[in-house]
């Protein structure tokens, strides 16, 4: 995902594991607990890229349902 502030255009930029038809972005994680770290990194990306929709998968869990988090981007108050 490239950045783009003001005038300076850089390449380089953050890296989404995965992007979903240009829509949900899904970070993918193996750690005990999904932090509120791994949510502002989310968050991030949705910024960056101006998308409304993130899943965090934490695969380090008995059952993958458990591991799930959603994270919405809102024009208001954040809400997760």
């Amino acid at each position: 995902m490239p950045i783009q502030v003001d005038e300076i255009h850089l390449d380089l930029g953050y890296k989404i594991d995965l992007l979903v038809e240009n829509k949900l972005v899904l970070e993918l994680k193996s750690v005990k607990e999904i932090t509120n770290v791994h949510v502002a990194q989310a968050i991030n990306y949705l910024k960056l890229g101006n998308f409304k929709l993130g899943l965090i998968l934490n695969f380090n869990v008995a059952h993958l349902k458990s591991g799930i988090k959603r994270v919405i981007l809102t024009k208001g108050p954040r809400q997760f």
